[in-house]
Order: C-alpha cells, then structure tokens, then sequence
C-alpha cells in the first residue's frame, strides 16, 4: 500500500458525523532540525488535517465509509496492473453523550480515566520471586498485570526486585512480599507501621526507609529476620503521653547520621547493594552500609581507605559523612550497584565507586577499576565545540550505568529568531540525556549495543525534543519528568505537554491526555513490557497497561495504542469519580529484572 492509500485508509475512518478534532489528537513531536530521529516510526498526534478533511468529505459525498484493498501486484488481466477493490468498514458504536464520545477517540483519555477510577499496581517481569503475581506459578510475567493487593490503593512509593517488593501505603505504613521476604507465604504484608514513611530503597538484603521527620531506617527484607531479630526500644514522642514503652514490634536498625545541625534533617536516601546515601536539608551527604551480608568494598562510599578493617568503633552501618564533599551543596544522590552520583546545587555532577564499565563518566588513574574519592564529571567538554552553556539538572544511577540530563543554552539560537513569530520562534536552551556505563544490553539507550564506556554518549533519542504548546503558543523544548534505572533497564517519563482538566462543559471533542513513556534496555525476564525477550537498545514505546481491553470494549479492537502515564493532578477516584479527591499520579519503577506503574500521592 503506497503512502496515498495508507493516508485514505487513515482518513476514510473517521466518522462522517464527528466535527475535526483539535485536541483529541491534539500533539506531534517536533524535533530540532539537524538531530537524529526517534527509535521507529513514532505516533502523530497533530497533522495532516487539510488530507483528512478531504478524504472525509469524498467519504460522506459517497455516504459509506471505505478503505482501498489491493490485490497482488500483476494480478489483472492482460498484464494491466491490478485495480483497487474497496472494502467498506463497520460503523463503530454510536455515542450517547460526551464522554462516550471522548472515550471512543482517544485511548489516552481512557487510559487517563482508568488512572483515576481504578489506582493500583501494575507490574512485569521476573516472577521468579513471586513479585510481580504471589499467587502464580508462571517464571515470567510477560505484559503488565495488576497486583490484586493493591487494587484501588494510592501508595507513597515503590521498589522491585527479583526476589522482593516493598511498597509504603498512602498512611506511611511498610508493606513487603515476595518468596525474598517469606517462603511460607509471600503475599504482601504490612510490617513496620506507625512511622510515617515517605521513601524506600532496597539493597541486597534489606530496605532502606525515610520517614517524613527524617529519620532513616534499615529492616530486613526476610520476615524470619523481622521477627527473631533484635528489636528497639519504642521511641515516645510529646504528644504519646498515654503511649506504653516497650519493644517494637519488628527488627530495624537506624541510620539516621548523628551530629546533624539545628533544624537539618534527612530529606533523600538512594541505596545500591550493598552501600546507600544520605542527603540531609542542608546539602551534606553521608554514606552509609546497607546490606548486612557484605561490606562497601569499592569505593562506592566516596570515603577513601574505608573498609571493614578500617571502619571506626561502633555501628557497621553507622552514617559517615562523605567531608569531599563538603563546602558543596549538594541537591540530588543516586546509586547504582557499586557507584554513587551526586549533583550539587549549581549544576556539577560527582561520580565515584567501581568503574568497570565507565559508569563514572570519566577513565580511573592508573587504569584502576574504581575511585573512592568523588571526582567531577566533565560536563562542560561535551559541548566544547557548539558554543552552548551546559548545567546539569537531574541525574540517576542503576545497575552499572549512569545518566545526567543536561540543559544547554543557545544565546545565539535565541537572539537569531526574535524576528519570528512566536509560533516560530525556536527556544534558546536544549535538553538532553547523557549516558555511561555498560550498554551490552542496550542500557545505554544509544542504539548500539556498548560494551564499556569510555566517555558519556548523548542519547539522542531523547535529547533536543521540542513540541508546540497551544497555551503558551510558542516552541518548547520537551524535557525529562523522571527517569527510573533499573539492573539492565530504564524508563523514561517525558515533560511534554498533558491534558487532564477536561470537563463536563468542553466540547465531545476535547480529551486528557497524559505523559509520554519510554522503555529500554535487557529484556531477558520480559521486564520492558513489550510481550517479547528482544533486549531493545534505544527508547521505544509499549502498549497500554491493561492491553488494550478497555479499547477493544468502546469498539477499538485490533488498533495500536500505546502506554501514557497520568501527570500530577487532582480527581476524584473510584467507579465514575465519585469518590474522594486525591491528588496522585503515576509513577514507573525499574527494579531488579522487574518494571512496575503505581498511582503515588
């Protein structure tokens, strides 16, 4: 089918009854000329609307709905070529009001629906540990599936592993589950309560919680351990008078640094395997050991000479502050298995740790496979030549891989076209994701399988994105909202432009929409989500969360629709929103060979 008929056939599906719509599909990336293009062909949202009025007009003058059917190329008689046969289509469901309008247009808007009436978990991936479904049998869960547990519950947060899960309730309770935490019985399980947690990490063995006071605490991922280890004293706060002393209920360690200054608290925790970091409210970070089961061994504590023969009297896992990093403010941490990354308040990134595969973003002295001591990431030579301002922004660790986003001003880009109109006017700073690391499973999202990184790569799939925003009318450039790395893969959830304000009193036409969202990397346990154990080394799109049933039940069935997550907003949950008001959105969770998509508040 050659691109004339593909664009009849696209077109002469449109109901001759619907007004064109302006928002329903209502967005296309557009992307700086001289960049490379996206990962295969990418969905349009805008455009080509002069074609697909034309080919409804020609539809509705022949009062039928059709698409051409060719035959096989020679297939006529006399060697003339083969004439197009038209084969008429179904008409869809009629609509009885606006949202059964809306619903039928736009998959995006039921997708943004269903966020809302029904918040839970999905996950995929590994089930070797019993993580992603408790009660099935089955090795690999190949597309995503709802966790019963947590069937119309919000969560605080969310960590994955082949072996465990742990999850903080909308309350700030701990739950746990997995063949990890219990053999027995691997159903989820609150466990730690009353201590209003707000983040989690896992190590190896154990998992890594923040409660909104800034307390850190560490408990064993295994329910053996939680009930036969050595339990705390019950701390009494001012208001608990009537509260009785006593033991706690379950086995933790603290964390929590001591010495902290007057009002600082702990506010970040990030851990890898066996080591975690502590960001405190006034830009310190402090490491500590995570695992009960080994000690930090590669420099991944950014405290050089320290080790289990070197540590100082007390505590294995008493938080040391890392004093390299002092007289730096520090605004963000991440960790990967063995390496730390830390971005400072002004734009400067620190990496130290192992370096086998370059995830340091820098080559080791004397070609050693680590550096204990933080060292600055180079950032400004990645754009030595292109005359941009370059500040880093973000960054994320996992695995053996690093990744920074970085923006990039263009003060001549900007000052070129002040003569253009708005609409036309190009943005005068870029966004743009680095990479390093290992990539032999496509990590790297470069599109080449990397073995060793000897410098950071930009992935260009993802960088110098710009889109339309009809609001502001102006070019915007499309950034990273977040970006989750897991052992061999990553995910990435676009800043682009989203709709989730639509009401009783917009048009039929007018749709929600939310966030776009990228995934790459080792597929060996299924864990991209795309139903096949290809390994995908660039960014590429997956199905919606339920595959598609609530498309194929508004009369969409057979067509490609692809996965967008709910952005930040305020609904109404329940069966046809009219439950409580919540604030929540989506979230996506790369862990150990397991992906995951929770509604956080």
């Amino acid at each position: 089918m050659n691109s004339s008929h593909r664009a009849l056939a696209r077109a002469t599906r449109v109901r001759c009854s619907q007004k064109p719509t302006t928002l329903a599909v209502a967005r296309q990336w557009t992307r700086r000329a001289g960049t490379s293009s996206g990962p295969g062909p990418q969905p349009q949202r805008r455009g080509g609307k002069a074609v697909g009025f034309a080919a409804v007009f020609a539809a509705a003058a022949a009062g039928a709905y059709y698409y051409p059917k060719l035959t096989s190329p020679g297939a006529g008689h006399d060697g003339e070529p083969a004439k197009a046969e038209l084969e008429f289509e179904k008409p869809r469901k009629q609509p009885v009001s606006k949202e059964d309008n809306r619903d039928l247009i736009s998959s995006q808007h039921l997708q943004v629906k269903s966020s809302w009436e029904h918040p839970g978990v999905y996950a995929w991936g590994s089930n070797a540990g019993r993580v992603v479904d408790p009660a099935s049998n089955e090795k690999y869960i190949k597309l995503p599936r709802r966790i019963a547990f947590f069937s119309d519950q919000l969560l605080r947060d969310l960590k994955l592993t082949q072996d465990f899960g742990a999850a903080i309730t909308e309350k700030g309770d701990l739950v746990q589950w997995g063949l990890g935490y219990s053999k027995a019985d691997p159903t989820p399980a609150t466990t730690l309560k009353g201590k209003d947690l707000i983040k989690l990490d896992v190590s190896a063995d154990r998992v890594i919680a923040l409660s909104r006071q800034g307390s850190v605490y560490s408990i064993p991922s295994s329910r053996d351990d939680l009930e036969t280890g050595i339990k705390q004293e019950e701390q009494k706060s001012s208001w608990s008078l009537w509260r009785s002393g006593g033991k706690e209920k379950v086995s933790f360690r603290s964390l929590t640094p001591a010495g902290l200054g007057m009002g600082e608290r702990v506010t970040d925790i990030s851990s890898g395997l066996e080591h975690c970091l502590l960001l405190t409210s006034k830009g310190r970070v402090f490491a500590a050991a995570s695992s009960s089961s080994s000690f930090p061994s590669k420099g991944q504590m950014g405290i050089p000479g320290l080790s289990w023969d070197t540590r100082p009297p007390g505590a294995y896992d008493q938080a040391h502050e890392i004093l390299t990093l002092k007289g730096f403010h520090v605004d963000k941490i991440a960790t990967g298995d063995h390496h730390s990354v830390v971005l400072d308040s002004i734009g400067r990134v620190f990496c130290f740790g192992d370096n086998t595969y370059g995830q340091l973003g820098f080559p080791t002295e004397g070609g050693l496979p680590q550096s204990a001591a933080p060292t600055m990431v180079a950032v400004n030579s990645l754009y030595n030549s292109s005359g941009l301002v370059p500040t880093a922004t973000s960054i994320a660790a996992g695995g053996t891989n690093t990744f920074f986003t970085v923006d990039a001003k263009a003060p001549a880009l900007e000052r070129d076209s002040r003569g253009a109109a708005p609409a036309r006017r190009m943005p005068g700073t870029v966004s743009d994701l680095w990479a390093c690391g290992q990539g032999v499973a496509g990590t790297l999202g470069t599109g080449k399988w990397t073995h060793v990184s000897v410098a950071p790569t930009k992935v260009k799939a993802l960088s110098s994105l710009f889109e339309f925003d009809e609001k502001t009318n102006k070019m915007m450039p499309i950034k990273l909202k977040s970006l989750n790395v897991g052992a061999t893969h990553c995910a990435a959830i676009m800043d682009n432009v989203t709709e989730t304000h639509i009401s009783t009193g917009s048009t039929e036409n007018e749709t929600n929409w939310g966030a776009d969202v990228m995934f790459w990397g080792g597929n060996e346990y299924y864990q991209l989500g795309t139903g096949k154990r290809t390994n995908m080394n660039a960014p590429t799109y997956i199905g919606p969360l339920d595959g598609g049933a609530a498309d194929s039940r508004k009369g969409r069935a057979g067509e490609m629709h692809r996965l967008c997550l709910t952005p930040r907003s305020t609904a109404r949950i329940g069966e046809g929103g009219k439950g409580r008001k919540v604030t929540l959105e989506q979230k996506v969770e790369c862990g150990r060979f397991v992906t995951g998509v929770y509604s956080a508040v």
